[in-house]
């Protein structure tokens, strides 16, 4: 597999990086991950948009943001080719120097990772008879806006959920549901879809953003507020979002049964929405 790193293109089993590199030594770096279909990215912009955001929040100097499309392009082309689905991976981090928690002075250059692989998409019977989740106390830092790289929180998170049985993690503040370890929560109650609102406390998911603008087009209510955790459980739906998540119908929550226990309809028609949106910025 060819990825790239700092300006070359090279097979992963060459590709160095210091042990002194700052992503490793304290998780300062950023990352997005981006679908590609037919080698085609998807929803490119609205990545780099907060490739941007996240570089200016750490005040990390990344000279030319705009050239990554072009490696990711190449990425999908050099490798195998890979026309069906696919995985870009890029990470940022503010590069290697001696370890002091300051930012080096003079600063050094950053550090840019990038990945493409092939991505199978959740197995058809999952979509089918919807998703589990686990609720955890949200112990993560104040900045989950930031796609940062410091995601050990996360981790422990989904592997207890995963020890449980669940296939989601969801983080629980002040007894409000916020988000998934790698998603964002939706909820639908009396026809309206509620999702909590963009702020310092969740990350504003690319794919959140298309499923409000989608819901708006095809009037269906949404609301952005809080989701109390007795309300996630009473939930008509609950669905998650991501761009490896897409839409994906939750029908458990904590063991307990959401709605009937099967995909919601509301679920369903965003779902179908999103996937045809995707298809039509892959056709271009």
């Amino acid at each position: 597999m060819l990825v790239y790193l700092d300006g070359a293109v090279l097979p992963l089993a060459q590709a160095r990086i210091s042990p002194e590199d700052r992503a490793f030594l304290f998780a300062d770096g950023i990352y997005e991950a981006v679908l590609a279909r037919g080698g085609r990215l998807l929803f490119w912009d609205e990545h780099e948009r907060r490739l941007r955001a996240g570089l200016a929040a750490l005040q990390i100097d990344l000279p030319d943001p705009a050239a990554l499309r072009g490696v990711a392009e190449e990425l999908l082309r050099r490798n195998q080719p890979l026309g069906g689905d696919a995985l870009i991976y890029l990470q940022v981090s503010r590069g290697a120097a001696p370890r002091l928690h300051a930012f080096p002075s003079p600063p050094v250059p950053p550090t840019v990772y990038m990945t493409a692989r092939a991505w199978p998409g959740h197995p058809p019977v999952l979509v089918a008879g919807g998703a589990t989740a686990l609720t955890v106390a949200d112990t993560r830092w104040a900045r989950c806006d930031v796609k940062s790289t410091s995601l050990l929180a996360n981790v422990l998170a989904q592997q207890q959920a995963k020890e449980a049985g669940a296939h989601e993690a969801i983080f629980v503040r002040d007894g409000i549901a916020l988000e998934g370890s790698h998603s964002n929560l939706f909820a639908v109650r009396g026809g309206e879809v509620s999702t909590y609102p963009a702020c310092n406390y969740i990350l504003d998911g690319i794919t959140r953003v298309a499923v409000l603008a989608l819901a708006a087009a095809m009037g269906i209510p949404t609301r952005l507020g809080a989701i109390p955790l007795a309300e996630l459980y009473a939930a008509d739906e609950v669905f998650l979002t991501g761009t490896t998540t897409e839409v994906l119908p939750v029908v458990a929550v904590d063991g307990r049964r959401i709605g009937d226990g099967l995909p919601g309809p509301i679920t369903g028609k965003l779902r179908e929405a999103y996937l045809l949106q995707v298809d039509e910025r892959a056709r271009g």
